[in-house]
């Protein structure tokens, strides 16, 4: 019997030194510039308690339609602990290299939506890590102030006491 714990401890084990990547799948890395050309890491996350990071495109209605509810709950709970952290997922190639039309496309609607928080450029390890499995935008997560996603994720546009009543679950309980 002790045999077979060995074995099922050192598999256990072996996955851990074999796949480094499960044991941080959990937390986010960001290596990359912000849509204004500033150099961009996880160092964004570490003044905050909680960071909602929104995922969404150029060409989706409903994302662009919630960002000024985004902004203002980054405005309001700023002082909280709270921060909100946008990535226009299609503003890159197939090739992972960022489109500069396709940029000032997304400036255009932050301006329009006053969504003056930060927004990132994805990277090539950006997409084959925490972006690879998002299937629909908008797609929110949580993380907190060290990257690790906490909570769910959450898929679609909501309202700002949608939002208000989800952020606060975190930030009070």
């Amino acid at each position: 019997m002790k045999k077979n714990y060995r074995i099922f401890y050192l598999l256990i084990l072996s996955m851990f030194l074999i796949f480094p990547s499960f044991a941080t799948e959990n937390k986010l890395i960001l290596d990359g510039k912000d849509l204004y050309g500033k150099n961009i890491d996880n160092s964004v996350f570490k003044e905050y308690k909680l960071t909602m990071i929104n995922i969404w495109g150029t060409f989706c209605s409903p994302c662009i339609k919630e960002m000024p509810d985004l902004a203002k709950l980054n405005t309001e709970y700023k002082s909280q602990g709270f921060q909100v952290i946008g990535i226009p997922i299609d503003i890159i190639n197939r090739n992972y290299e960022p489109s500069t039309k396709k940029i000032d496309y997304a400036k255009q609607i932050l301006n329009i939506t006053h969504a003056n928080y930060l927004h990132i450029i994805p990277t090539k390890q950006m997409m084959n890590s925490f972006l690879k499995d998002v299937q629909a935008v908008p797609t929110t997560i949580f993380v907190d102030k060290n990257g690790k996603i906490i909570g769910q994720t959450y898929l679609g546009a909501k309202s700002f006491t949608e939002w208000e009543n989800i952020i606060k679950s975190f930030l009070y309980d």
